[in-house]
């Protein structure tokens, strides 16, 4: 064998377990299908400004050991995601807050707020949440529920909130305080100078090949390596027998504007059903850009089928007893590992994968 490890996929997972193989002084290739690396959190640079082709994605931890990983291969700035809502031209804070509440009811005092929502979820006869909407208005009433929550969660899922279920926004932040930071992390950052550079860095001395499909040369690549580190979907690699997993897809509408300064801020959300679109990210907020130019991202929410990239996996009953189903088969596996949020069929934030892979990683090497 040539290499100790085949890693297939060049994000964060494989990124980190190549960093952590390569240093212990193990031979590693690295695929991906794309020409590029970093997978969805890859970045490339349009009119001087970062661009996040994928999505917006924001650091965030309080896991130091994560930080300081991460650290080793980028600086970091104090971004902080305080996203806004825009419910047809009304603008709120997000995540939900006194600034919130006071916009919605013309409350004061934190109790204020409170007895309102109280007052709300009584009026529903809620008392234990059996879906998305009913736990939407347990946690910050009905009034919030129909302009900030409803419509932008049937977009992005595209179902009736009724039929969603119930832990999809048990982590919904909601603070009785003037704080509009949406996490509740202890470090929070965009890498300066982007993603990108943060993993070429991950890869440095690491052989990486682009454009190049695992599964057109998968019996010539495995042969190539004692394993292999698979990040992908977990359903693709076992040939879909058991039929694809759902997913939820994003597409990108994504133009360069000739002004300085399109929206003000990084992240708007649009909460009423009318708009087509999720959300408008304008990318240079992320790094506090000052250049004469802006670049906006639409993102419009879609199921997805074969051809376009998944996204969010959709952990219902249905989905879930289906991942257990590959995973056994996954399982039996002896010269694969399977990491990452397509190969596990879970939603991951970046320091979850990262974490996850040192994890694997330390587990794997010794």
């Amino acid at each position: 064998m040539k290499y100790d490890y085949l890693i297939v996929g060049a994000g964060l997972f494989g990124a980190v377990f190549a960093r952590q193989a390569t240093d212990a002084g193990k031979r590693v290739l690295v695929i991906d299908k794309r020409g590029s690396i970093g997978g969805n959190i890859y970045t490339e640079d349009v009119e001087g400004i970062q661009v996040h082709k994928y999505g917006a994605h924001i650091f965030h931890t309080n896991d130091k050991r994560v930080w300081e990983y991460v650290c080793r291969f980028t600086e970091l700035n104090r971004y902080t995601n305080s996203p806004v809502a825009n419910y047809k031209g009304e603008l709120y804070s997000l995540p939900f807050n006194m600034y919130t509440f006071n916009k919605m009811w013309g409350v004061i005092t934190p109790d204020e707020a409170k007895a309102r929502i109280a007052e709300q979820r009584s009026a529903a006869s809620i008392d234990e949440p059996k879906n998305l909407e009913e736990q939407a208005i347990s946690l910050v009433g009905s009034d919030i529920y129909e302009r900030l929550v409803k419509g932008y969660t049937e977009k992005q899922w595209g179902r009736p909130c009724r039929e969603l279920p119930a832990f999809i926004i048990r982590r919904l932040p909601v603070r009785f305080t003037f704080d509009n930071n949406y996490f509740n992390a202890l470090y929070q950052g965009i890498p300066i100078g982007g993603y990108t550079a943060m993993v070429e860095r991950m890869l440095d001395g690491v052989e990486v090949r682009l454009n190049t499909d695992y599964f057109e040369h998968r019996d010539e690549l495995s042969e190539l390596a004692d394993k292999v580190v698979y990040t992908g979907p977990i359903d693709s690699y076992f040939d879909y027998c058991y039929g694809p997993l759902g997913y939820r897809s994003v597409r990108f509408e994504t133009e360069v504007l000739d002004t300085d300064n399109y929206q003000g801020n990084a992240v708007v959300n649009y909460t009423d059903a009318e708009t087509p679109y999720t959300r408008i990210i304008e990318h240079k907020h992320f790094e506090f850009g000052t250049q004469p130019k802006t670049v906006i991202s639409r993102e419009y929410s879609q199921e997805w089928q074969p051809g376009i990239e998944p996204y969010y996996p959709i952990n219902d009953d249905k989905n879930s007893a289906l991942y257990q189903k590959y995973k056994a088969l996954a399982d039996k596996e002896s010269r694969v590992i399977f990491g990452g949020r397509l190969a596990e069929y879970r939603y991951y934030d970046m320091d979850a994968v990262i974490a996850s892979a040192l994890t694997v990683a330390e587990s794997e090497l010794g």
